[in-house]
């Protein structure tokens, strides 16, 4: 397995991730529109300095990607900025491989490139999955992000 900076070339493949993974939460988030929607600007990611996007090849065939990106803080935390991580997304015939550990493991390396010291990323309390796959590369559950919709 090989993990890779994304290239613009990489992008009809990702934007097909992009696709499945909001395919996949969308039982999750009854807020999300049902019209197709885009979570990301996955060819400015690619692009931009303070977000690096990566793929996951075996046999050179993409299978998963993720990115991680550089976010400001507001003034009354210790530390200007924090690395942020969104996107993960392994094909399913590739799962439970270790793919996505590698993706993040990847981006806590560039992180430190960066010298930021704490990396976040948001998952939904409905995807145990993910939470578990989480966990397995050192992530703790931090806050808790409530909701309700007053129209029900």
């Amino acid at each position: 397995m090989t993990i890779r900076p994304a290239k613009k070339e990489d992008l009809p493949i990702l934007l097909d991730f992009e696709q499945k993974l909001i395919e996949a939460e969308r039982p999750m988030d009854v807020t999300l529109k049902t019209e197709k929607i885009s979570y990301y600007d996955i060819g400015a990611y690619i692009d931009t300095k303070n977000t690096e996007v990566v793929v996951a090849e075996i046999d050179n065939t993409i299978v998963g990607s993720g990115y991680g990106q550089i976010r400001n803080r507001e003034d009354y935390f210790k530390q200007k900025q924090i690395g942020y991580i969104g996107f993960i997304y392994v094909k399913e015939e590739h799962r439970g491989k270790g793919v996505s550990q590698k993706v993040i493991q990847y981006l806590y390396d560039w992180f430190k490139t960066k010298n930021l010291d704490e990396v976040r990323l948001t998952v939904y309390e409905k995807n145990p999955r993910a939470i578990k796959a989480y966990e397995k590369v050192g992530f703790e559950k931090h806050l808790i992000e409530m909701r309700i919709n007053l129209k029900e």
